[in-house]
């Protein structure tokens, strides 16, 4: 029989546990982010991302994996992540979740924006457009689509796994939530339409305004601000 004590202990060794982990983790991503951003500025990077594009115009596969690709490229554009949003905050507007409705809305806005500006002040050109197989007009560091699926995704398979029992199912939105932001990132390269780095950037930079917001539901959690699941 367990002491609530030793509960108690517990409990807060792990929520510290995890807060600790999601800090590091944040600056982590913050210090390779910028040394990735520095590194790609001063034209390291250029030989490495070539070789990887020139790699994909001569081994381009079979027409039909060109299809798939453009068709799970969409799933990090803004079209349907907007959509996805939507019906997810339409969701939690009918169950009175408020609060974290609110909260989706800012990950998902906030990770737009930062991308965008990072995009404006980086200000690094795509690929060749010969090699480019769908048309793009933004600049290309950081990669959007893979920014914004790392923040709609892991946000979402985050906050699903949060309320839902078991840990299978727990793992279950938290790994299809990864594998769809891996996806979405290496089809905008088999595509030509970003770098490499460009795509790492995008991951990283996703990542860690997921957790950013993350630990931030968790603290309005605790004070009321935003529902439990």
């Amino acid at each position: 029989m367990s002491h609530p004590l030793s509960d108690s202990l517990r409990t807060l060794a792990t929520r510290h546990g995890r807060t600790l982990l999601a800090v590091l983790a944040i600056v982590l991503g913050v210090w390779g982010l910028i040394s990735l951003t520095d590194t790609v500025q001063e034209g390291h990077t250029q030989k490495f991302d070539m070789r990887v594009i020139l790699w994909f115009v001569h081994h381009p596969g079979p027409p039909w994996l060109a299809d798939m690709a453009r068709d799970v490229t969409a799933l990090g554009g803004v079209a349907v992540l907007t959509l996805v949003t939507l019906a997810v905050v339409g969701y939690l507007l009918i169950a009175r979740k408020r609060g974290a409705a609110l909260l989706v809305v800012i990950a998902v806005t906030g990770g737009l924006l930062i991308g965008g500006l990072l995009k404006h002040l980086i200000d690094r050109d795509r690929p060749p457009r010969e090699f480019q197989t769908t048309y793009v007009f933004t600049h290309s560091f950081p990669s959007g689509h893979s920014m914004l699926s790392a923040v709609t995704y892991l946000t979402l398979g985050a906050l699903l796994a949060q309320v839902m029992p078991g840990r299978l199912l727990k793992l279950y939105f938290i790994v299809l939530a990864l594998i769809l932001t891996l996806l979405v990132g290496l089809s905008r390269v088999y595509l030509r339409v970003h770098w490499p780095t460009d795509v790492l950037a995008g991951w990283t930079a996703g990542l860690v305004w997921a957790i950013l917001c993350l630990m931030v539901a968790r603290v309005l959690q605790r004070k009321g601000a935003v529902e439990e699941g």
